[in-house]
Parts: structure tokens; C-alpha cells; sequence
């Protein structure tokens, strides 16, 4: 088994680092909140007290930032210059195409194997191991990743060259929300109409409108008992997440020319309902806003 140095411990990493740990390599693991750092080591980590601790010596890197500025920062400032030669480096944050490649070819150039690695599944899948991840980076780098990565997750995808594991991430991402926007809107639609939420719920995920946001996230309480919207919208993907990959997909589009009109209405909608103060709620919570009974 191998060294792993593991970098951000937030809501997704923590979970990814105990699965790591849990198949028995050795994590070296830092956040800047200490209490991450504690909970890590509970999990069965080793805490240490900076990034460039737990890179030295390690075969592996995986890091899960906040935003690209992060990412860009700890490889430049932390990662590169402790790691040793060969060392491989997995982000599987959720940023900007242009920095994943940027920083892709930064490591490239310095021979470290690199690939961009963001995931789809949410704190639970996190935790259980069942995550989805989208590789962007050559060949041979993505096979060495790979089997780190399925220690985490139930699908590990070679999306293809640098930067395309992100932009996999931010088109799927910006899917889910036209479809739990649309889903939402049919369920307010079926209240409206006098049509019983679990019967309009039987029909439509055995019908042509049957999506995931439906069968697998419900947006309404009682359907489907594991859904956020049975836990008052506690959040499995928050909608500040959710507005951040929107955010990232309508920059990506404008940089590529592409036309995405109901990308666009639903990053709209998605900065409302945070500007309502639905930010911290899962973002399925988006049901209340659309159907008026959102109280924030």
C-alpha cells in the first residue's frame, strides 16, 4: 500500500480520505481547520501541519480545494516543490478548465504525472465510497490514478486530455440543475393541479419525464425516504456548490462561443434562491422557492 498525501478535508474530502485510509494505504492528511485535521486521524489519517509535510515522501497526491486560486497556489507553492520525482497528482476539486490544464502542464513540465479528477455523488457518496469520477490527463497517467480512485468511487471515467475531467464535471453539473429545476416545477404543477405527490412520483419515473433528480433525489418529501428533502433539505450537494458550477459552466461557455439558454435561466434561478438565503440548504431546497413556500 502507499504513502497518499491528502489535501482538504471538507465536506467531500473527509469522506475520501477515510476511504483511502479504510483500504489501507497511508494518508498523510491537511487541512488549514484543525478540527478537519482531528477528524481525519478518528477516521484513521495521519494529521500533519502543513501541505508540504504531507507531500514529502509520498507516492500520491490527491487535493479537493475550494476553487481554482486554491489549487493553482498549493501546487505551485506546496505540492511542486516537495514532492518527489514521479510523484503522482490527482485534483478532484471542481474548477476552471484553463487552470486544470495550466496547472496539468505546470506538472507535466516538472515530470510529475498529473490528471484532473472531479467527482459527481455528493457527501454521501463521499463517504460511501460511490462517487463518480470524471479524469481528465493522458493515458498513462489516468492508469495510475485509477486505482486510487476506485478506492473512492464506484466509476472512475478517462474523459480524455487535460482539462476535460472539468469540463465533463461542469456539463454534467449544469444538467442536474435543469433537471431538478424542471422536476421541482412539475411537482409544484402536480400540487397545484390537486394530483397526489406519491402517485405523480410512481407515474412519472416509470414515464418519458423519469430523470435522476427524480428517482433518485426527489425534491418533495416522502417519495423517496433518503432524499435531502426529507431532512428539512439538509445538504447532500449545497446550493452554493451547485451556483459555483453553474457560475464555472456559463464562463466556460462564453469562452467557447457554445449557447446554453437554459443554463443560463438556471443559474439565474440558483443565484435567487441563495440570495434568499437558500445557500447552505441542498440544492433541491430550490422546490420551495419555486412552489412559494420558502421562508429563508
Amino acid at each position: 500500500m502507499s504513502h497518499i498525501a491528502f489535501i482538504g478535508l471538507g465536506n467531500m474530502g473527509s469522506g475520501m480520505a477515510a476511504n483511502l485510509a479504510k483500504a489501507g494505504h497511508t494518508v498523510h492528511a491537511f487541512d488549514l481547520s484543525p478540527e478537519a485535521v482531528k477528524r481525519a486521524e478518528a477516521a484513521g489519517a495521519r494529521g500533519v501541519d502543513s501541505a508540504a509535510n504531507a507531500v514529502a515522501g509520498a507516492a500520491a497526491v490527491v487535493t479537493m480545494l475550494p476553487a481554482g486560486k486554491h489549487v493553482r497556489s498549493v501546487y505551485e507553492g506546496e505540492i511542486f516543490p516537495n514532492a518527489k520525482p514521479g510523484t503522482l497528482m490527482m485534483d478532484c476539486s471542481t474548477i476552471d478548465v484553463a487552470t486544470a490544464r495550466s496547472v496539468g502542464e505546470a506538472a507535466a513540465a516538472k515530470g510529475f504525472d498529473f490528471v484532473d479528477a472531479p467527482v459527481s455523488g455528493g457527501v454521501a457518496a463521499a463517504e460511501g465510497g460511490t462517487l463518480t469520477f470524471m479524469v481528465g490527463g493522458p493515458e498513462a497517467a489516468f492508469k495510475k490514478a485509477e486505482d486510487y480512485l476506485s478506492k473512492m468511487g464506484k466509476a472512475v471515467i478517462h474523459a480524455g486530455d487535460a482539462g476535460t475531467g472539468q469540463a465533463a464535471k461542469i456539463c454534467n453539473n449544469m444538467l442536474l440543475a435543469i433537471h431538478m429545476i424542471g422536476t421541482c416545477e412539475a411537482f409544484a404543477l402536480a400540487d397545484k393541479l390537486g394530483l397526489d405527490r406519491q402517485k405523480f412520483f410512481d407515474i412519472a419515473s416509470k414515464a418519458s419525464g423519469q430523470n435522476w433528480s427524480l428517482t433518485s433525489y426527489c425534491p418533495v418529501p416522502g417519495p423517496l425516504p433518503s432524499s435531502a428533502a426529507n431532512r428539512d433539505y439538509t445538504p447532500g450537494f449545497a446550493t452554493a456548490m451547485m451556483l459555483k458550477d453553474l457560475k464555472l459552466a456559463m464562463d466556460a461557455a462564453a469562452t467557447a462561443g457554445a449557447s446554453t439558454p437554459l443554463g443560463a435561466q438556471a443559474e439565474a434561478l440558483y443565484a435567487m434562491f441563495d440570495g434568499l438565503g437558500g445557500r447552505e440548504k441542498d440544492f433541491s431546497g430550490i422546490f420551495k422557492m419555486i412552489d412559494g413556500s420558502w421562508r429563508g
